[in-house]
């Protein structure tokens, strides 16, 4: 049943976009799968794909294309993407056959505290910490760029982002998602005049087949090509981050509180890539990596994996399948929202959230014959007891739907998976002005108080504290220290739930990764109910207990898969987000 959904989303794609008004352009065309030699690239967007192809045709490997992809997209995706922000990238370098990652999270400034969030002993509403400088981090996804290519790369940060730089200043065809996103963000963007100008132009929605220019952000990227990333860090472009954190820039007229934020200069100059061992988990014979805290996907994709590695589930029916995929998740939401923080503030169990041991302790919370009733009470990794679960649950936080993931592989075998954000869709609202980039609302991935003084979170503001993340780049490798595929997703925290549900979907269903991808979604975070896509099978799992709730959309992943003899295919969603677009270099002749 899975697979023939797979297959039905997988052809509602048409190979062109519809007609366009008069004097509109239309988008350039989609494809969600693609097979050929000398690498591979797959995201959201068309033009961001073809820029990482450009890079590979020209001699570039795996990084040079991640990064001006990734650069690409701060353009035709900036509601989800840009310098404004951060993020984590896994790499597989083909010649030592290791996995290394980058963890380019945002930081918050160095005067923030456990109540950066609390006015009068209450926290502050949600959105308007979202639409704020308070809720802006120290950006790293310029320094993460660097750091890449100096480590692993071939080309020179100028290099890498002239695609980019040139998308930006000749544009970009508006499609309906771009219009649609403008849209929800009307009301923000209309509140900042520098928004307002460079999203709203003539004061209006952008039409579709409509050319979006972004001169601002073309400067801004050469500027970044010819002083290094000091020009953010320790120069102009910084100064004007500051500025715009700290004196939000909005319409005098507007009525909208906008909070200012504490970051200085200093905060700037402090900032670190760091690297991190990736978090590794067996399965099925292959090697998963993802990423260690700050963020919470590795621990948590791996530990829904090892509940579920002693399942069989390739000999299961469609609803015993799915019963223990959304169990697992609810089980390894549980700890993660008990366990992970920064570890940098926090003594993170990463190692025994890893192990074998701790899932087969949460496993047998499993009934096939009965859903739990969440919220599961968390674990102890470093004293697992069977079926054990200790304290009270720890609610999940709040984390925005946004977000863009993008994977490539070049014609050598080495792999990036990259997913970057600048956390809500449209982030703060705030441009930085004559930038032409959105700031992010990061910090609100904060608990924004403690919600059992008995409970210790890990997750509560600090000063240069990286907000937990749900982000999970993953590179699987075969037997032989091989990459078998690699994939990512944006979506909050439905970013784990989808990236286990590919790999199980793939792995253990035999689904293609395009039909894997494009299958219907559901997303369990120890929750009393679970979101679900239209077209999920709910059928048998309500028998079992299960509770849902309706969500139009759930992520929108991408991937790339290593076949024989040389050849690659990526892959990319066939209807999420107007489909995605996955290029090889030179493809296969039909």
């Amino acid at each position: 049943m899975l697979a023939a959904a797979g297959a039905l989303l997988a052809g509602t794609l048409t190979a062109a976009p519809p007609a366009q008004a008069a004097g509109k352009e239309a988008p350039p065309a989609k494809s969600p799968v693609a097979t050929g030699y000398g690498g591979a690239v797959a995201s959201v967007d068309t033009d961001a794909s073809a820029a990482g192809i450009e890079v590979l045709r020209k001699g570039g490997n795996a990084v040079d294309a991640a990064v001006a992809t990734a650069a690409a997209l701060g353009v035709t995706e900036p509601y989800s993407a840009g310098i404004g922000g951060g993020g984590y990238l896994v790499y597989y370098d083909a010649r030592t056959r290791k996995v290394h990652t980058l963890d380019g999270r945002e930081t918050a400034p160095g005067s923030a505290d456990a109540d950066l969030f609390i006015e009068n002993g209450k926290a502050i509403p949600f959105a308007e910490a979202v639409t704020s400088g308070l809720g802006v981090g120290v950006p790293g996804t310029a320094a993460t760029w660097q750091r890449a290519l100096e480590k692993w790369g071939t080309v020179s940060l100028r290099q890498a982002l002239g695609p980019a730089e040139r998308l930006a200043r000749e544009g970009f065809v508006v499609d309906e998602t771009f219009r649609r996103q403008t849209a929800e963000n009307e009301a923000r963007f209309r509140d900042f005049p520098a928004t307002a100008e460079l999203f709203l132009p003539g004061g209006r929605l952008p039409a579709v087949g409509s050319r979006m220019r972004n001169p601002d952000l073309a400067r801004t990227y050469a500027e970044l090509g010819r002083k290094g990333i000091a020009a953010l860090y320790r120069g102009a472009i910084g100064r004007d981050i500051v500025a715009a954190v700290r004196r939000p820039p909005v319409d005098p007229d507007a009525t909208r509180v906008v909070r200012p934020g504490d970051m200085r200069a200093g905060d700037l100059r402090a900032y670190r890539v760091l690297e991190r061992e990736p978090a590794k988990v067996s399965y099925r014979g292959l090697d998963v990596h993802g990423m260690a805290p700050s963020s919470s996907g590795g621990t948590t994709v791996g530990e829904a994996l090892n509940i579920l590695e002693n399942s069989d589930l390739s000999r299961l029916g469609g609803t015993q399948y799915l019963h223990r995929f959304l169990e697992s998740t609810r089980i390894a939401f549980a700890d993660r929202n008990r366990w992970v923080g920064d570890p940098a503030f926090s003594d993170v169990p990463t190692e025994e959230l890893l192990s074998q041991r701790f899932a087969d302790s949460r496993a047998c919370l499993i009934d096939p014959d009965k859903a739990l009733t969440g919220p599961v009470a968390p674990g102890d990794p470093r004293n697992p007891r069977p079926c054990q679960a200790r304290g009270a649950a720890v609610p999940d936080g709040r984390e925005g739907p946004s977000t863009t993931h993008l994977t490539v592989a070049d014609r050598w075998g080495n792999v990036v998976s990259y997913t970057l954000t600048i956390e809500q869709t449209g982030g703060s609202a705030i441009t930085v002005p004559g930038r032409g980039f959105l700031l992010n609302n990061e910090l609100t991935d904060f608990s924004f108080t403690q919600a059992d003084p008995a409970v210790p979170d890990p997750n509560l503001p600090g000063p240069g504290k990286r907000p937990r993340s749900s982000m999970s780049p993953t590179i699987v490798l075969d037997g032989q220290g091989r990459p078998a595929f690699a994939l990512g997703s944006p979506g909050g925290a439905t970013i784990i739930t989808t990236v286990v549900q590919v790999i199980t979907g793939h792995v253990d269903r035999g689904l293609p990764l395009v039909d894997a991808i494009a299958a219907p979604r559901a997303s369990q975070r120890n929750s009393a109910t679970t979101q679900a896509e239209p077209g999920f099978p709910r059928a048998g799992l309500e028998a079992l207990g299960h509770a849902f709730t309706d969500t139009d959309e759930i992520g929108a992943a991408t991937a790339v898969q290593r076949l024989p003899g040389g050849r690659w295919l990526a892959a990319a969603e066939t209807v999420r987000r107007g489909g995605g677009s996955a290029q090889v270099v030179h493809p296969d002749r039909r």
